[in-house]
């Protein structure tokens, strides 16, 4: 937080909240008149030619009320905070921190046990299964869904095909450090026909109903464009996230107008780094339960 917060903003809020009380002050102090004997006089103002106000101070009820909110507002500020870094130990800050210790000093043990066993051998423990399913329940289902079975774009984690490597390190190093996967346009390149083509032939390595004369065509388009990043033989390459055209696995879909979207305007896919926030020993019960979700 110290990064965020400079000395500036600190002065500004005390000035602020201080002149704010010293205003509230002065408006009731010059309103503390008292009521005169004898017959209310008016204010002078007249509106709509007869309608005029009497000169009548405040109920000592009011006043008391309003003194009794300011007595109350500097009291406040004197126990919690609210006037600048000052009682920052009773903040929600500060709360947090001793909720996060207290945290840590109960599970660091645990975290430590797992923390120095190989992630195979956490995947197949069950106390430690349990751990990295909640951990996934709750940073990853709403992309990779609760049985881990993906969604369009979000990949299927229960299979044994992997974008970017199926071993712990590659399961790890995602999870820490997240993926960019982009594939580029090929539109402006291939034309329209060409796109199709293509994707005709994309269709026809995984023996779906495709027209022949396309997909012949479209394998010259593939070997002179996207074997860079498919290979020759369209198994894909982890090193660059390039998935395996020949599985009949789809992150997007199989249909020949979804191949073509893909191959006309490409793709740009990102999951977030979770290292940072998760922590070394979080990351670790995570990637073997994630490893253990495609050994089943």
């Amino acid at each position: 937080m110290a990064d965020f917060i400079s000395g500036f903003w600190n002065m500004y809020v005390m000035v602020l909240v201080t002149l704010s009380i010293l205003f509230c002050v002065f408006v009731l102090v010059s309103n503390m008149t008292k009521r005169e004997k004898g017959e209310v006089g008016l204010h002078g103002h007249v509106w709509d030619e007869t309608l005029a106000e009497y000169s009548n101070p405040l109920p000592r009820w009011w006043m008391y009320l309003f003194w009794i909110t300011i007595v109350f507002g500097v009291v406040y500020l004197a126990i919690y905070p609210g006037f600048g870094n000052s009682n920052q130990s009773r903040g929600q800050w500060a709360q947090y921190d001793a909720e996060m210790q207290a945290a840590q000093e109960r599970f660091g043990p645990v975290f430590a046990k797992y923390r120095e066993m190989d992630v195979m051998a956490v995947a197949a423990d069950p106390e430690a299964n349990a751990m990295g399913k909640r951990l996934f329940l709750t940073y990853c289902q709403q992309c990779h869904g609760a049985a881990a079975q993906g969604a369009k774009s979000f990949p299927n984690l229960t299979d044994s095909e992997w974008l970017w490597g199926g071993e712990p390190e590659n399961i790890k190093e995602t999870i820490t450090n997240g993926r960019n996967g982009v594939m580029p346009p090929f539109g402006p390149a291939l034309g329209a026909d060409g796109v199709k083509d293509v994707a005709n032939y994309v269709r026809s390595l995984n023996g779906l109903a495709h027209d022949s004369v396309r997909a012949q065509r479209g394998k010259e388009g593939f070997e002179a464009n996207c074997v860079a990043c498919h290979g020759a033989d369209a198994k894909g390459n982890p090193m660059l996230g390039a998935p395996n055209l020949t599985d009949n696995r789809w992150l997007y879909g199989s249909s020949e107008a979804v191949i073509t979207e893909t191959i006309n305007l490409g793709r740009n896919n990102q999951m977030p780094a979770f290292g940072a926030f998760l922590g070394e020993d979080k990351v670790h019960l995570l990637t073997a339960y994630v490893l253990s979700l495609s050994k089943k």
